[in-house]
């Protein structure tokens, strides 16, 4: 199947209201990511360049994220038909399929969308062939979808709204998602013909089904499943999305080898990559661009994001690793260290309650609780150099631009602020100076005046 002659209508209109957010609704995001981002993605995937995004309401959020897509705009909301219909000067002379979506509905699956195309394209002269194929699904609570009413011969003979339907229709488990893939060359024609007579005074795209077949065309279904046609219009359908979102992706991990001490409190993101014979610790989250190597080991309470963990590394716990770092091969990063930055050289250690931001540390080398690269002069990020087997004491501020040279010692409470040469050792902190008795007496004279 050519993918050329296939285009589509992505709906993504809607105020959102029931979102209670200034945020547009398709921009919210799942795993990390907007959720029309999915959608496109699916799209990019299938070869299908040929999209009109239908625009609204805070139409500038959705252009900005999407650059490279055309646009309609559907200035009054009328419904899903007249949202359709505001596409239409994008697919001048278009005859192929075009396949209609929602931005809110985004984890429609690649084969579902070329099935979809599939049956409506069946074998025979174009004029036999249906001239609307519907995705349809059998959800365990029926709830407010709109039913597919079948013929006898397998047949789409309607599509009922809710609101509009009886006893009987509501008695259907085969339900309407919304999407479909329509003959280009019909489309249009068949929404000019829609009509707002029904209870919400709405133009609903459903109604072509019945205006094809009594212009002699036939409609067909095609099903899938609730998951992949979960559409988004609250908080609510948001969390529960991103349940299932995080549900499969802990499956896909666990089954390419990666071990989850308690999956449910482990959080992906839709980029995560982890090879295997990683262990992943309870309470781990993963923010976008992470990728960790076979072998490593991220400790609880661990939050990571746009960062590489090579092979054998280990991670917290409580560690937060920040974009720009990579963890060397074998690099030990322990409790409350916050990384940013950083290139951490193989087999390094950064034990515990330290922060090293825009540096580089090299292999071997130690460094002790509670140093501190100064990156930051109030102005711009300053580069901190840390030599291979260099020792870096507890309690150290290296004040950037700065270098330590390989095998140096800095010894601990010191603040650093020149170049130290390789195996040399600077110490910076003053001489220590003690008064014997000095305690009793300050004690003594605190008390009498107390009057004790």
């Amino acid at each position: 199947m050519s993918n050329e002659d296939i285009g589509a209508i992505i709906l993504a209109a809607g105020m959102g209201s029931r979102m209670h957010s200034g945020v547009h609704k398709v921009l919210h995001p799942i795993g990390g990511r907007p959720m029309i981002h999915y959608l496109m993605d699916t799209l990019d995937h299938l070869g299908i360049v040929k999209r009109v995004v239908v625009v609204g309401a805070d139409r500038e959020q959705v252009e900005e994220h999407l650059p490279f897509a055309e646009f309609a705009v559907q200035k009054d909301q009328m419904g899903t038909a007249h949202a359709v219909y505001c596409a239409k000067a994008h697919f001048s002379g278009f005859s192929g399929d075009i396949i209609i979506l929602y931005g809110d509905v985004p984890m429609v699956r690649e084969e579902t969308l070329m099935e979809l195309v599939r049956v409506r394209r069946k074998t025979g002269p174009r004029a036999q062939q249906p001239a609307v194929s519907v995705l349809g699904f059998r959800p365990e609570d029926t709830g407010h979808y709109g039913r597919l009413l079948m013929g006898e011969r397998g047949e789409l003979e309607a599509i009922i709204e809710f609101k509009d339907a009886t006893v009987e229709h509501l008695a259907i488990r085969l339900c309407n998602s919304g999407i479909m893939a329509v003959d280009g060359s019909l489309l249009f024609r068949f929404l000019e013909e829609v009509d707002n007579k029904n209870r919400k005074e709405e133009y609903y795209l459903t109604d072509i089904v019945r205006i094809a077949r009594n212009d002699g065309h036939s409609a067909i279904v095609y099903e899938g499943t609730e998951d992949e046609v979960l559409g988004i219009n609250s908080q609510e359908d948001l969390a529960y999305a991103e349940a299932l979102f995080q549900y499969k992706k802990r499956l896909e991990a666990m089954s390419s080898g990666v071990t989850l001490m308690d999956p449910e409190t482990v959080y992906f993101s839709y980029d995560t990559a982890i090879e295997n014979d990683v262990r992943v610790d309870v309470n781990v989250v993963f923010g976008p661009e992470v990728v960790v190597k076979k072998g490593a080991h991220i400790k609880s309470f661990s939050h990571l994001e746009g960062c590489v963990i090579e092979k054998g590394a280990t991670i917290g716990p409580f560690a937060r690793i920040r974009p720009g770092t990579r963890i060397g091969e074998g690099a030990k990063i322990g409790n409350f260290v916050e990384t940013k930055e950083a290139d951490i050289g193989a087999g390094a250690k950064i034990s515990h309650l330290s922060y090293v931001g825009d540096a580089l540390v090299g292999a071997q080398a130690n460094i002790g609780a509670g140093t501190i690269t100064c990156n930051y002069d109030g102005f711009s990020k300053n580069l901190t150099e840390i030599g291979d087997g260099a020792f870096i004491g507890s309690n150290t501020s290296l004040v950037a631009p700065v270098k330590i040279g390989r095998g140096a010692i800095v010894g601990a409470g010191s603040t650093i602020t020149k170049n130290v040469n390789a195996n040399a050792l600077a110490v910076t902190r003053a001489s220590q100076k003690a008064k014997e008795g000095w305690a009793s007496d300050f004690r003594k004279k605190n008390r009498q005046k107390r009057g004790k």
